[in-house]
């Protein structure tokens, strides 16, 4: 197997696994949430600011795997 093949296989694997990570945090998380919010109605609204930050935190740790995969998919340095 060549080095650009074990890039490829290797960025794979990064956004893959940082998708599956990512789905199954946000998942668990709005399970919590509703949890939470079907025990005590009134601190929906705080819960739900609370919810939204963590969401956008889980997606970003995402998305700095996806740019680092594009950095060795098209700037390879193994080449």
């Amino acid at each position: 197997m060549t080095n650009v093949a074990m890039v490829a296989l290797a960025c794979a694997f990064i956004i893959g696994l940082g998708a599956l990570g990512a789905c199954i945090g946000i998942g668990m998380m709005g399970g919590k949430y509703l949890e939470a919010s079907a025990r005590q109605p009134e601190l929906m609204n705080a819960l739900q600011t609370k919810m939204f930050l963590l969401a956008g935190l889980i997606d970003a740790a995402f998305l700095i795997g996806v740019g680092i995969a594009m950095l060795f998919a098209f700037a390879n340095p193994f080449k």
